[in-house]
């Protein structure tokens, strides 16, 4: 057995530091992806060691939360893989259609653009009306920008390219209003978005659920958290609900393997399973 180098000594610290101090839980984030982060961090804030931008958090919140941008990194887009979006169209909203109400769970929606995706996919199909959608997310920041719903204009003909691959009904520059060099969505489409702040790591169930959708984010995870979030995607889940992960994600070696049935499994869409 290696023993480990004193930058990883430090890392683990500041992590159970963050911990302890603001109860902020990254403890069993992917080890490789957050010493990068934080590695980038330090040369951004001036610090020199781990140790002292350890020491600059404990002693000032704002230094966290410049931290914390960097740990969360929010990168998100609208209509991210198309396919996806299509199957949803195509295999999951048949389903949807059946229940009277329906309540949906973005897991880590960074800046919002997922959830803009998904109430404007509910909105053609008939089903925004009826629907409460929780967006989550650990970054207040992220939180901030997902209620404001203003996106940089340069992006919305990518996004255009990418809502029409997914079955769009209509023509994108309906849900936004264009301002400057900015695009405003219309604020009808959260009337019946709830965004709060909840972690995976240290959160529990705060509703059941008709679908989960958590993409891109459990790739930044070790498996014991990986699997702790599948458990609450579990029980979050109503009988035979829908759980939507990202292109690179997985639930065949998880712990909850078999709790979930493929759906759709080209595009990480999957059902809970009868028992």
């Amino acid at each position: 057995m290696t023993n480990p180098d004193s930058a990883t000594i430090e890392l683990r610290m500041l992590m159970e530091a963050i911990y302890l101090k603001y109860s902020y839980d990254f403890r069993d984030y992917s080890g490789a992806s957050q010493k990068r982060r934080v590695l980038h961090a330090l040369h951004q804030m001036d610090c020199a060691t781990i140790s002292e931008l350890q020491a600059r958090v404990l002693h000032d919140p704002e230094a966290f939360m410049q931290l914390l941008q960097f740990l969360t990194i929010p990168t998100s887009e609208m209509f991210r893989d198309p396919s996806y979006f299509l199957a949803l169209r195509e295999h999951v909203v048949p389903h949807l259609h059946t229940y009277a109400s329906l309540k949906i769970w973005i897991a880590g929606c960074s800046t919002g653009e997922e959830v803009y995706s998904m109430a404007i996919m509910l909105k053609e199909e008939g089903l925004l009306e009826r629907s409460i959608i929780y967006a989550t997310d650990i970054n207040p920041h992220s939180l901030e920008r997902a209620r404001k719903g203003v996106y940089p204009l340069e992006r919305m003909r990518a996004y255009t390219a990418s809502y029409q691959m997914a079955g769009g009904e209509a023509a994108f520059s309906d849900y936004f209003t264009a301002a400057y060099d900015s695009a405003l969505f219309d604020r009808s489409l959260i009337e019946n978005v709830s965004f709060a702040d909840h972690s995976l790591a240290t959160d529990s169930v705060f509703s059941e659920t008709q679908l989960v959708c958590c993409r891109n984010v459990l790739i930044y995870f070790n498996r014991k958290l990986q699997d702790r979030a599948l458990g609450l995607f579990r029980e979050s889940l109503c009988h035979r609900g829908f759980l939507g992960l990202g292109s690179k994600e997985s639930i065949d070696f998880s712990a909850y393997a078999g709790a979930f049935e493929p759906l759709v499994k080209a595009e990480r869409i999957y059902r809970k399973g009868a028992k």
